[in-house]
């Protein structure tokens, strides 16, 4: 019978939000696969947990892989668990997830703290639809493109950042968005825990004078859409209204067609469209 892999959640600060659940699944699995043994050796030694453990990480992920797939192949089940919080979010835990539904392998997961969702519940913004971005790219011409694809998002963004990054991110980040609400989170759950709540310009100025410690989450306000539709309405306003009307027309739509288009780009009813053309 094949072996299953569980997706271990451990604490991103504190120890004490282990799970009862947790613990006693590091003890029963045959092997646990961590991010960093030196790190999570702590975390078992607390617990008196004495399975034994191999390094998963970045730079072994794909030889790795192969080797946990064929141990649970051969009937082992296997915990995963990264340096802190949830595996599979933001580091290669989900790549070894992939594979283990390529190969028919069961896979299940042991719930618990996760530093995107736990600063986003305490950042005072909206938590009805977000996104999670974790750390910007490295390459410039990658990370200007999500920063592109940031600019105009309504839900709320999720970003983490090292602290000897961080002005550099919210220099970035402020150039790009603009100024907006903003909640940076550091340190979640450890003893100096501290949320700031502020705007983007604000929070550039006061890490330019407070040096950055710890890991941080920021969190940002999405666009409005409000916003965003008379954004695009100032642009059709700088066109005539007759060069609007070419705009669509020369796509082959139909002039009542139209005229309902450039109605809606505008804020305008289709017969006050027809009104002003009239009058031209």
């Amino acid at each position: 019978m094949e072996g299953k892999l569980y997706l271990c959640a451990t604490p991103i600060g504190n120890l004490e939000d282990m799970t009862f659940r947790g613990i006693r699944i590091l003890k029963e699995v045959d092997l646990i696969a961590a991010e960093d043994t030196r790190t999570s050796i702590k975390l078992l030694n607390h617990y008196e947990i004495k399975t034994p453990m191999t390094s998963y990480h970045e730079f072994n992920k794909i030889e790795k892989a192969q080797y946990l797939i064929d141990k649970m192949k051969s009937g082992l089940n296997i915990a995963l668990i990264s340096d802190a919080g949830t595996p599979g979010i933001s580091d290669p835990g989900e790549e070894l997830v992939h594979l283990c539904y390529e190969q028919g392998i069961q896979v299940t997961a042991i719930p618990g703290a996760c530093a995107c969702i736990d600063g986003l519940v305490l950042s005072g913004l909206s938590t009805r639809r977000f996104v999670f971005e974790a750390f910007l790219k490295k390459k410039k011409k990658e990370r200007n493109y999500v920063l592109e694809e940031m600019k105009n998002e309504t839900r709320t963004i999720i970003v983490y950042e090292a602290p000897h990054h961080l002005v550099k991110t919210l220099t970035l980040l402020t150039e790009t968005l603009g100024n907006r609400s903003v909640t940076i989170v550091r340190e979640l759950t450890k003893k100096f825990e501290t949320v700031l709540r502020t705007t983007l310009t604000d929070a550039l100025e006061y890490y330019k004078t407070n040096l950055p410690k710890g890991e941080y989450v920021i969190i940002l306000q999405g666009r409005s859409r409000k916003d965003l539709v008379e954004e695009g309405q100032k642009e059709w306003l700088s066109m005539t209204l007759e060069n609007h009307m070419k705009y669509y027309e020369k796509k082959g739509i139909e002039k009542k067609e139209a005229m309902k288009l450039v109605g809606k780009d505008r804020g305008l009813s289709k017969r006050e469209i027809y009104q002003q053309l009239l009058e031209h």
